[in-house]
C-alpha cells in the first residue's frame, strides 16, 4: 500500500482578482436588474444579468468573456479598486498552494506562470522555465455574501461568480511542457485540471485540442495514479466528450454539485431531468449519479478503464466513493477534506465551534432509484459507510462557516486535503 508523497500539478494558473461582486458592478455604473444565465459574456450588460442570475440560485459559476478590450477595461476598473485582493488561482496553482505546505511535498507547476503569479507561489512549487510568460492571466472573483442585496436580488448563502478572457489556459497551452516534465520529475501521482477553460475555443479547436490533450495523458505512465478536478461548464456536447475520452484514462475525479447534475445531464445518466438543486443536495440522488458514473464509465473486468474514485463535495456534506480494491484510508481523507472546508472558510487553523454550523440532513436515504439504506447520522462517528455492488461511499458532513472569509478555492483546497490522505493499492 503506497502513501502519496511526491505530485505533480498541471495545467492552469492565473492570478485572482476577488472583490465584492456589487461594489464592482456599482463602480462599472452597471444597475441591479433581472437576471440572466449566458454561456458566454459578451458585455458588461451579460455580466450583470449572470451574476444577478447566480447570486439569486446561491450558486457557484465560471463564464468566459469574449470581447477582450472590455475585458480588459473590467479587469483593470476591479483591480485597481480598493476593495480587491490578488490572489493565486487556476485549479491545478491552488491544489499546488494547498499541498505545498506540506514540507515533504515537491510540487511541479505546468501553467502560464506571469510575474505577478510567480511572486505570488509558495516557494515550495516548481515552474519550468517553458512556463514563465510576460503576462499574468487575470481572473475576476465577484464574491457575495449570505443575505447579501443587489437590487431584488438577495443571496441566499455566500459564493462566488468567475469569469475571465484566458486564452493561455483555453488552449491549455502547457499540456505538452507538463508530460515532457514527467519523466525528470517522477512523481507520485499526477493532478489534471483546466479543461473546462477550453469552453472559450470554437467548437473545431476545442474538438482537435481535446484529441491532442487525450493523446498527451495517454502518454502518462499507467503507475501513475491520475486526479482530475472538473469545475463549471455549459456546452454538454464538450462535457459529454469530456466523460467519454478523459474518464476513462484517469484514477480519480473532483467534483461539486453543479458540475455532478450538468454531468449527468450532459451524458443522460440518472436524475438528469433534474433542472437545479433544491436547496442541499438530496444524498440519494447524489449518491445514484456517482454510482452511474462509476458503473458506466468506471474500472470493471470488462471496461478499460481506469477510473476508480470519485470525490464529491457540496456545502453541507462530502462523499468519497471508489471501486473496492484501488483505494485505501479513504474515511481519513474524506473527513481531512470536510475539514479543510471550514478551516479556509473561516481562515481559522482548526475548527472553531463558534463560527460554524451543521447544515447537512440528520437523515437520508443512501438511493432514489433501488431500495435504499436510511441513514441517521451519529455526532461520535460522523463518517458514514455504505457499499452498492462492489462500490464503497464514505459520507461525512461538513461544518460550515457561517460569515466566510473567503468562498474561492475551497473545492481545490478539498480534493487537495483528500488526496493527500488517500492511500493507493498498487495493481
Amino acid at each position: 500500500m503506497q502513501t502519496i508523497t511526491f505530485l505533480i500539478l498541471g495545467v492552469n494558473a492565473c492570478v485572482d482578482v476577488v472583490l465584492s461582486g456589487v461594489k464592482l458592478l456599482e463602480a462599472l455604473g452597471l444597475e441591479p436588474g433581472d437576471g440572466k444565465n449566458h454561456a458566454v459574456l459578451t458585455s458588461g450588460q451579460d455580466l450583470r444579468e449572470a451574476f444577478a442570475h447566480f447570486m439569486e440560485k446561491g450558486a457557484a459559476a465560471e463564464r468566459f468573456f469574449s470581447d477582450a478590450d472590455a475585458f480588459h477595461r473590467i479587469a483593470r476598473a476591479a483591480a485597481e479598486h480598493p476593495g480587491a485582493q490578488l490572489y493565486v488561482r487556476g485549479n491545478a496553482a491552488l491544489i499546488g498552494q494547498k499541498l505545498a505546505t506540506n514540507p515533504e511535498l515537491k510540487i511541479l507547476l505546468c501553467g502560464p506562470v506571469g510575474p505577478k503569479l510567480h511572486e505570488l507561489l509558495d516557494d515550495n512549487v516548481v515552474v519550468p522555465p517553458e512556463s514563465m510568460q510576460e503576462r499574468d492571466e487575470f481572473h475576476l472573483i465577484l464574491e457575495y455574501q449570505a443575505g447579501e442585496e443587489w437590487g431584488r436580488v438577495r443571496a441566499p448563502n455566500a459564493n462566488r461568480f468567475i469569469f475571465s478572457h484566458d486564452l493561455s489556459n483555453g488552449a491549455l497551452n502547457m499540456l505538452e511542457v507538463f508530460v515532457s516534465s514527467l519523466e525528470e520529475f517522477q512523481p507520485d501521482l499526477v493532478v489534471l485540471s483546466g479543461l473546462h477553460m477550453m469552453e472559450g475555443q470554437s467548437k473545431e479547436a476545442r474538438q482537435r485540442r481535446l484529441m491532442e490533450a487525450v493523446a498527451s495523458i495517454s502518454d502518462i505512465p499507467t503507475d501513475i495514479p491520475i486526479h482530475l478536478e472538473l469545475a463549471s461548464m455549459t456546452d454538454q456536447d464538450f462535457m459529454s466528450n469530456i466523460v467519454h475520452q478523459v474518464f476513462p484514462l484517469v484514477n480519480s475525479l473532483g467534483l461539486n454539485e453543479q458540475e455532478l447534475l450538468f454531468l449527468t445531464q450532459a451524458a443522460a445518466g440518472p436524475h438528469a431531468s433534474l433542472a437545479a438543486w433544491s436547496g442541499v443536495p438530496d444524498v440519494g440522488v447524489v449518491s445514484d449519479i456517482l454510482f452511474w458514473i462509476l458503473k458506466e464509465h468506471g474500472k470493471t473486468a470488462e471496461r478499460a478503464s481506469d477510473l476508480t474514485r470519485i470525490h464529491f463535495h457540496t456545502l453541507a456534506y462530502h462523499i468519497l466513493v471508489t471501486v473496492d480494491g484501488y483505494w485505501g484510508n479513504q474515511a481519513a481523507a474524506v473527513a481531512a477534506g470536510a475539514r479543510a472546508a471550514g478551516t479556509q472558510a473561516c481562515a481559522t487553523d482548526t475548527i472553531d465551534t463558534s463560527k460554524v454550523f451543521l447544515k447537512a440532513p440528520l437523515e437520508f436515504v443512501t438511493s432514489q432509484l433501488e431500495a435504499p439504506a436510511k441513514i441517521s447520522l451519529n455526532p461520535d462517528e460522523p463518517v458514514v459507510r455504505w457499499h452498492r455492488e462492489g462500490i464503497s461511499f464514505h459520507f461525512t458532513p461538513v461544518l460550515v462557516c457561517k460569515d466566510p472569509v473567503r468562498t474561492v478555492g475551497l473545492g481545490d483546497a478539498i480534493s487537495a486535503e483528500g488526496l493527500l490522505y488517500s492511500e493507493v493499492y498498487p495493481q
